[in-house]
């Protein structure tokens, strides 16, 4: 098993829309997802959240599962729509109840949670004013962000105000293959800059609240030119910038990548970069693959276009597994930043593999394991070489509702049938939770 510093957390990660269902009960309203969803054709498998894995009517089975695990942390987000139905104005009550239950159930556990405001699930009321295309989403999401830490901050070790605003912003509303699906295509710059506004109101919100730790979970991965064509590697430096540089430079550094500038300084207002640039107590990196870029042809609405990584082992998804490449990048990412870097927790980091249990009801997910035990080997590495790394949050506690891929990619230690809701620990499961008492019995 991989060797970790003393204090390191290794937890689990789920969200609020791929495992919670219960969509339309005790007040909820709806959410982009919600709408995206029930479009014909937008998800693989045609099925929905609205079930999902039933989280909301099981979290005490799966605080218990939590607890079996040992984790030392919960990394979950909450529905800004079950807490605000129309995504301002009065709060619903049951919606607040329902998280403020659970955080006492997962301390009573002895699990230290970590809630994340935004993943993915605008309010529907919300984007039919203009979504994260007007400047008032982000202070309707401040308001959110106070409402959630009043209720939960004295209780919340660590906060991550908006998850993953890249994909969220570039897959969501520049090419359109994601909630709410507008192919705005570079006018997408006008939601990330939103976004990264939210995040920065948002963390300000939450520590006039009482909230102590709060910072981050960006999608970060290498990116690499598909040649050594000069074309190429520009394109791949460009999408660098864009994926990457575009949301550390902004919370780290208080400026966008300098290529950009050009590209985004009619979006900048005064006092906005200052707002963004909020002080961190840890940077969130979700780490899956490598992204292999080249240019695009000239007559291409993007000047860029993303090749297939060859000579990988690879999920049931497809995606490239490539753990040296998350090692690289931790420790570029500290020699590039430095002292404007805070500590790094992995808020993201999982893979498909799709197996169902066998006739004696065991799932035997041996390259669930191996991607595991890789990728927290990749991290030790880096903390050897002087990287400051603080925790580990796998992808995920639980099958789940997987965006556009439906029910149909698993990417659970516990496997859930989506017919009966019954969980099935997999074998990776029970290695992780060796792994963990391992880890407790080296610092106690």
């Amino acid at each position: 098993m991989p060797t970790l510093p003393p204090g390191f957390v290794l937890g689990v990660a789920t969200s609020a829309y791929q495992v919670e269902g219960a969509t339309a009960e005790d007040g909820r309203g709806p959410c982009i997802w919600d709408t995206f969803s029930h479009q014909a054709g937008r998800i693989v498998d045609g099925s929905t959240g609205d079930v999902a894995a039933d989280h909301y009517h099981r979290v005490p089975e799966d605080v218990g599962l939590l607890q079996r695990l040992g984790v030392g942390g919960y990394r979950f987000s909450v529905s800004w729509s079950r807490v605000l139905p129309t995504g301002r104005g009065p709060v619903n009550a049951a919606g607040l109840d329902f998280y403020d239950r659970m955080v006492d159930r997962l301390l009573e556990a002895g699990i230290s949670p970590m809630a994340t405001l935004y993943q993915s699930d605008l309010p529907q009321h919300l984007e039919d004013d203009g979504g994260w295309l007007n400047p008032a989403t982000a202070h309707a999401f401040a308001e959110y962000a106070a409402v959630v830490g009043e209720r939960l901050s004295d209780r919340v070790e660590s906060w991550v105000p908006i998850n993953e605003p890249n994909v969220g912003a570039m897959l969501g509303y520049g090419l359109g293959t994601q909630a709410p699906g507008y192919a705005l295509h570079f006018d997408a710059l006008h939601v990330c800059h939103q976004m990264l506004l939210a995040h920065g109101h948002g963390a300000t919100a939450l520590r006039s609240v009482g909230a102590r730790s709060v910072g981050c979970a960006n999608n970060h991965a290498p990116i690499w030119p598909s040649s050594e064509d000069p074309a190429d590697v520009g394109a791949s430096k460009l999408f660098d910038s864009l994926w990457n540089g575009l949301f550390i430079e902004p919370m780290l550094l208080g400026r966008y990548p300098t290529d950009l500038e050009p590209l985004v300084e009619e979006l900048v207002q005064p006092g906005d970069l200052a707002a963004i640039r909020v002080p961190l107590d840890f940077y969130g990196v979700n780490y899956y693959s490598p992204i292999r870029i080249a240019a695009a042809p000239q007559d291409a609405p993007m000047p860029f276009e993303v090749h297939e990584l060859l000579g990988y082992d690879r999920t049931d998804r497809g995606w490239t597994i490539v753990p040296d490449a998350l090692r690289e990048w931790l420790i570029t990412f500290r020699a590039r930043f430095r002292a404007a870097l805070p500590p790094i927790v992995v808020t993201e980091s999982g893979a498909a593999f799709n197996g169902e249990p066998d006739a004696d009801g065991v799932v035997d997910d041996q390259a669930r394991i191996d991607y595991l035990d890789q990728h927290l080997r990749a991290i030790a590495k880096a903390v050897e070489r002087g990287v400051d790394v603080r925790g580990y949050y796998v992808w995920s506690l639980l099958d789940s509702f997987e965006w556009t891929e439906g029910l149909s990619q698993r990417y659970g230690l516990v496997h859930v049938d989506f017919d009966t809701q019954t969980r099935t620990p997999k074998r990776s499961f029970d290695w992780y939770a060796a792994l963990i008492a391992a880890q407790s019995r080296s610092i106690g």
